[in-house]
């Protein structure tokens, strides 16, 4: 009985050419996505990769640490919201919101405790959300890519900052915040479901932002005359709603 008819398979020398081309493209686009190796970066290293060279990634510093922030090239790429941050330390500015001159540096000194957490915040930040490329020499590393004093000055800082926040949130716990409201027809409006609404100064703020603040909050009849509360300008004494 004769065989049943089978295909016969040629290899095609043409075939097995765009096989590899096609390998060797894959290969390239693999290559050219690859993350840069961490390292030690100069300031002047640094600057190269602000993103107006296309054939390199978009870095970016805070804190002394570099991130390759290049999936985000719309906003770090030139023309991008965020492009003043590409190929350079600018901590400061982070808080600061001064995007120009002498307001793009890497310094914090002068800055609130809050405003040095905010900062270590935004490290946290690119730490969940970008790949690290290393440490920018300088301020916050030295050439053997240790923390300087600096940096361990300003972590100390942000973390004092967070434990105070912590404490002030307990504290402030105790005594329910007021409700609030605001509407550009009616204007703005507190009330307490049970108790009274009183100004108060946050005495953690001086620490905190080097000013004290105020917050709304409900107090009993009782505590009505604790000293350092504050009645709310045309509100009766025994008001549970006032306007602001």
């Amino acid at each position: 009985m004769a065989s049943p008819w089978r295909p016969i398979r040629v290899w095609s020398p043409l075939l097995g050419l765009g096989f590899l081309v096609a390998l060797i493209a894959f290969a390239l686009q693999f290559s050219s996505r690859r993350h840069l190796p961490s390292r030690l970066w100069t300031v002047e290293d640094l600057a190269l990769y602000n993103g107006t060279d296309e054939r390199l990634p978009i870095l970016l510093g805070i804190l002394g640490s570099v991130f390759d922030v290049t999936k985000g090239k719309t906003h770090y790429g030139p023309g991008g919201g965020y492009h003043h941050f590409a190929g350079r330390d600018a901590s400061r500015a982070f808080v600061s919101g001064n995007f120009t001159g002498d307001g793009l540096t890497d310094s914090l000194n002068g800055l609130s405790t809050m405003e040095v957490k905010s900062v270590v915040d935004w490290r946290k930040f690119y730490m969940e959300r970008y790949i690290s490329t290393g440490h920018l020499v300088g301020r916050y590393y030295d050439n053997q890519g240790k923390a300087t004093k600096y940096l361990k000055g300003v972590e100390s800082k942000a973390k004092r900052g967070a434990q105070l926040l912590e404490k002030q949130k307990i504290e402030e716990d105790k005594i329910p915040s007021c409700n609030s409201k605001w509407s550009q027809q009616e204007g703005g409006k507190v009330w307490c479901d049970s108790g009274y609404p009183r100004l108060v100064k946050r005495p953690g703020d001086i620490a905190l932002t080097g000013k004290i603040s105020q917050r709304c909050a409900c107090f009993k009849e009782e505590e009505l005359g604790r000293p350092g509360l504050e009645v709310y300008k045309d509100c009766d004494y025994l008001s549970q709603s006032c306007s602001v």
